[in-house]
């Protein structure tokens, strides 16, 4: 009887993530089509597979391709790091934009093209993760310091103080060294110019984070109902929560590092998850890859194409739908106290 449910179980996770699959290809194909150029879907398989070359094949292949590619990865990467934080947290406004990650990694590579105006993206993509790692740090230091533990509402307030301030010290150091349109072009959140280059030396970290997510998605699920539970199933809870954030900064240092802040999309896609496919996390982590970059392809497109030929900033379009998101979850679904 249980195998027979395990199975049912199975199918029906299968069913949903071939679904999911699919309206990923789908989004895909439609955003590699929709922008200011007009492409055919003869263009778009020409690009996919095959080696022809053409003005418009070119286009597509060498600006649109990376950087629909880079969409997915970087949805993918905040949806799935915003579910660990939120499981691990068991906080459900855990997001890396609101609690100081991104903003930890966008001061770092601030302060990388500041002071080292020639570095590689190698360098710089290491910079954002120090600078998430650290940006993790102090908002979780400045929560813990009453008794008590971590709370929702004192990790919301730790969050926006350090995002705060470490925004201060990315605008801070263009000011100082002058090189301040640089620095915002880099920080500002977006995927305009987005090179094969940039997609390949980020995606390995994306991914292996991704499948480490994925490999401790039980784990992580028995951590998010309750930690003595955990410790009583024999489970290595210190080793695990370092496993884990090691992930968060991974992901939230990856994404920031190809195309600057995002934030929301770490708050809004796991909530959206948990409501479709429930909460263990062995279907919440590849749901919320899979949703986080259909939605921030689909955030991207809408970017180009709602004012095209120019583009609407995809960091504005998020943070229309991600604010009255926040505002709902703190009505209905959080109750926050100190």
């Amino acid at each position: 009887m249980r195998t027979q449910r395990q199975q049912r179980r199975t199918a029906a996770f299968m069913l949903k993530l071939t679904a999911g699959l699919i309206a990923l290809a789908g989004m895909f194909t439609a955003a590699m089509l929709l922008g200011a150029a007009d492409v055919t879907l003869q263009d778009l398989w020409r690009v996919l597979f095959t080696r022809q070359s053409g003005d418009t094949v070119t286009m597509i292949r060498e600006i649109r391709y990376p950087r629909e590619v880079a969409s997915m990865l970087v949805g993918a990467a905040l949806a799935v790091s915003g579910s660990i934080m939120q499981g691990l947290t068991r906080n459900p406004l855990a997001d890396p934009g609101l609690l100081g990650l991104t903003a930890g990694a966008s001061a770092a590579l601030a302060l990388t093209v500041s002071i080292f105006p020639s570095v590689g993206y190698f360098a710089i993509m290491v910079a954002c993760f120090i600078g998430a790692a650290c940006g993790t740090l102090f908002v979780l230091g400045i929560s813990a310091v009453k008794k008590g533990g971590l709370s929702p509402l004192r990790l919301v307030l730790a969050g926006s103080a350090v995002s705060a301030f470490l925004y201060a010290v990315s605008d801070g150091a263009g000011l100082l060294f002058k090189i301040s349109k640089d620095v915002t072009m880099w920080t500002a959140g977006g995927l305009v110019g987005t090179t094969w280059g940039q997609v390949g030396a980020i995606a390995p970290f994306i991914l292996a984070g991704i499948a480490i997510a994925v490999a401790l998605s039980k784990q992580l699920t028995i951590l998010s109902l309750n930690e003595e539970v955990a410790v009583g199933l024999g489970l290595r809870t210190v080793y695990i929560k370092i496993v884990l954030y090691a992930v968060i900064t991974l992901l939230a240092g990856a994404a920031v590092a190809l195309v600057g802040n995002l934030a929301f999309i770490g708050l809004m896609i796991p909530h959206i998850v948990r409501a479709m496919f429930g909460t263990d996390y062995r279907a919440v982590i590849p749901m919320a890859a899979i949703w986080g970059a259909i939605f921030m392809l689909l955030a991207d497109t809408v970017g180009r194409t709602i004012h095209a030929p120019y583009e609407t900033p995809v960091v504005a379009i998020i943070a229309m739908l991600g604010l009255p998101f926040f505002l709902f979850i703190v009505r209905k679904g959080v109750k926050l106290q100190s």
